[in-house]
């Protein structure tokens, strides 16, 4: 799902001239010395109702962990910087800011974080409730281990929020993303499973890879999965940077016919070599590769986007569906993979005239730093104050602005979709964007996550299916129409279902 990581070997730093300080976006402070509650969104009436059993948080910021103590002769207490404050935002009174792209900016330097102390903002995760649901669904746990643990820690609890998502009940088109997305979101029980066998595969591969450090990452770890994701792994082997992947996976083949637990093994030399199991008598699957580190970053920068607003992962959600009913979600066939199809979404949402998200890299820099070390990237996210924004807009009325922005105002061959900018930028300026039919910027290694698509015949496809489905849903306000719920649901049920047996 994510780029392979690039190492910085001494480049140059980042230009300091190149960035325009922006005006604060609208935060609610709290009192992080407690727990708190957000509250409810401003404006509901009587012919608003609430649904039950949705496992979204409320309007936080990156929910908190349950992290076991290091051993004090191998990990001595982090130091981390101070979170400082935003960034101000430019307000030009434009509805999108497009501002000159600097070929410059690319260019990345390995920089010391300050010598400052700030200890982790407590933060509970938040759930909601959907009352109107007659089944109870456990909310998304929040609780991961340090990869120094040796052994399973204990999963906690979720405190509850009184943070409330309000649905009118007359807007059909958002109960149906909310009644799909509450049958598809991956449950607690199934990310419990992965990190049990997570923490078991970390036990055993360090008898061979004794300082190995594995991660559960992408969807199952950033809150955007479904139930029949596969669960994505990083071993991160330090010391070890320019270890071969494949020899160090082929080594992981051979030792994985030992474990009782493992089975069907495959090996794919890919770009970004990964090997393939399954966890034995479950319907798990993994896909594990190695020093992918920009991986976890990107997970936990995509976690704390999802977690910002309570529409994020629905949202989300219901484009990875219909994308995939539409089949331009798949890179391996030269259209869009999730990740990009995930910018797309955040982008969307940043640049509209009310924003529904900011940049969190840009307004929060010291919590998503790109050199952090890569065992405290977990910890950078809890400091991010909430983001509660002003655009309250219904999640029917947000998908069809997405569908609509990619149809009729997206520039595709001027523009480049930047989530760490929160803008478009232009193409011009860098010869690394032009000649590509779609440009998406990777936040940590600015790449293009979209380069797979690189045939006219499906850039033109994907183009199509966003102005076709706009039509379509802007007609019916029936998500149906675009995409078939009913059975999308069965076959999510089906799967999990049959797996099990």
């Amino acid at each position: 799902m994510f780029p392979r990581n690039a190492t910085s070997r001494q480049r140059p730093q980042y230009p300091t001239d190149s960035y325009t300080p922006p005006t604060p976006w609208p935060t609610r402070r709290h009192d992080y010395n407690h727990d708190y509650n957000h509250h409810r969104l401003a404006g509901v009436n009587n012919n608003r109702r609430v649904f039950g059993s949705f496992d979204v948080p409320g309007q936080v910021r990156f929910p908190s962990y349950e992290w076991k103590p290091r051993p004090a002769s191998t990990c001595p207490p982090p130091v981390l910087p101070p979170v400082p404050p935003p960034h101000k935002t430019m307000t030009n009174g434009r509805k999108r800011q497009n501002d000159e792209y600097n070929p410059n900016v690319v260019k990345r330097q390995r920089l010391e974080p300050p010598l400052s102390q700030a200890p982790p903002l407590h933060c509970p995760d938040q759930e909601v409730a959907w009352s109107s649901r007659s089944s109870s669904v456990a909310g998304f746990d929040s609780s991961y281990p340090s990869p120094c643990a040796h052994i399973q820690p204990q999963v906690t609890a979720v405190p509850k929020s009184s943070n409330i998502l309000q649905v009118d009940a007359k807007d059909k088109l958002s109960d149906q993303m909310v009644e799909l997305f509450d049958a598809c979101q991956q449950k607690t029980s199934d990310l419990e499973r992965k990190e049990a066998c997570r923490a078991r595969l970390q036990k055993d591969i360090q008898s061979i890879y004794a300082v190995a450090r594995l991660y559960l990452t992408g969807s199952s770890m950033n809150g955007l999965g479904c139930r029949s994701s596969d669960a994505d792994l990083c071993l991160v082997l330090k010391g070890n940077k320019r270890t071969d992947p494949i020899h160090v996976l082929s080594v992981l083949k051979r030792f994985f016919k030992s474990l009782l637990y493992v089975e069907m093994t495959q090996l794919i030399r890919a770009k970004v070599p990964i090997l393939k199991f399954k966890e034995k008598d479950s319907d798990l699957e993994f896909d594990l590769n190695i020093n992918n580190t920009v991986g976890i970053r990107n997970t936990f920068l995509l976690r704390s986007y999802a977690y910002a607003d309570l529409r994020i992962r629905p949202m989300i959600l219901v484009v990875k569906k219909w994308a995939r009913h539409h089949q331009i979600n798949d890179a391996s066939k030269g259209t869009l993979s999730s990740y990009t199809l995930v910018l797309m979404v955040l982008h969307y949402l940043q640049t509209l005239k009310e924003p529904v998200l900011p940049s969190l890299q840009r307004d929060y820099p010291d919590c998503f730093y790109p050199f952090m070390d890569i065992d405290m990237v977990p910890e950078g996210p809890k400091r991010v104050p909430p983001y509660i924004s002003r655009n309250q807009s219904p999640l029917g009325e947000l998908l069809l602005g997405f569908l609509k922005y990619y149809a009729t105002d997206f520039r595709w061959d001027k523009q480049v979709i930047s989530v760490r900018e929160a803008k478009a930028l232009p193409k011009d300026n860098s010869v690394t964007w032009r000649n590509k039919y779609i440009s998406v910027e990777e936040p940590f290694e600015r790449n293009n996550v979209a380069r797979a698509v690189h045939e006219k015949i499906k850039f033109d496809a994907i183009k199509a299916e966003f102005a076709q489905s706009w039509r379509i849903l802007q007609d019916k306000k029936d998500l149906n129409s675009i995409l078939p719920v009913g059975a999308i649901i069965n076959k999510e049920v089906y799967l999990i279902r049959g797996s099990s047996y």
